[in-house]
């Protein structure tokens, strides 16, 4: 069978809209509230924390703030290469917990300029603030803001999810797949959302019934990368 290519999302970009809460909604909400509204938020900083696959990169990248990856660039040297084009008083920065002590040096300067203008800083971790190794005095910064918990969906949670993608694309998605799926794919949802638009296609494309056999198939060809 050809090698199946999953470059689907930019079919389906991060939004606030496509995210799945399930017992995130407080959470989504209060996040909506500071990102949208009209005049400068209360509190500057906002970070969200937990562990992989809960969604955390997804909501960065949703905010539409300038989005910079601390994983990818531990020293942060794309965001200080953009400050010197222009001042840049709201930001979206993931994985800080992979920042390096350079790194940790333009965030911490950062978070002390967009406070100061009344801008927008949310920044996503694996962990709450007291338990990230980082230096005190950023620690402290990252503390002072609104900090949530990403909680990860239940598999029940996430079956269900799937079932709706599924119904929107009046696609048949057997109970049986949906397991067979969760128990072998990636955990997270964005890989997951991402199978059922190419299970969705490979069953058109080959005029097949969504069946266990077909789902081997495209799980076989599958190569799917990244944190949601």
């Amino acid at each position: 069978m050809r090698q199946l290519l999953l470059d689907l999302l930019p079919e389906t970009p991060p939004s606030l809209d496509n995210f799945v809460s399930g017992a995130n909604g407080e959470m989504l909400t209060a996040l909506s509230t500071w990102l949208l509204a009209n005049d400068a938020p209360r509190t500057s900083g906002f970070l969200l924390w937990g562990e992989a696959g809960s969604g955390k990169s997804h909501l960065l990248k949703a905010s539409g703030l300038p989005y910079f990856d601390a994983r990818l660039d531990p020293a942060l040297t794309a965001l200080e290469d953009a400050l010197e084009d222009k001042e840049t008083e709201n930001l979206a920065v993931d994985h800080v917990e992979a920042l390096n002590p350079a790194g940790q040096i333009v965030l911490f300067n950062r978070f002390n300029h967009i406070h100061a203008r009344r801008g927008r800083l949310l920044c996503a971790a694996d962990a709450a603030p007291a338990h990230l190794a980082l230096r005190e005095d950023l620690r402290t910064r990252l503390g002072y803001g609104l900090i949530y918990r990403l909680l990860p969906l239940s598999d029940a949670e996430k079956s269900a999810a799937l079932s709706e993608q599924a119904q929107k694309r009046a696609m048949r998605f057997p109970r049986e797949a949906r397991d067979y799926l969760l128990a072998r794919a990636s955990r997270d949802m964005r890989t997951l959302s991402a199978l059922v638009a190419a299970l969705d296609r490979y069953s058109l494309e080959q005029k097949r019934p969504i069946t266990l056999p077909l789902l081997r198939e495209v799980l076989a060809g599958a190569t799917l990368e990244g944190e949601y």
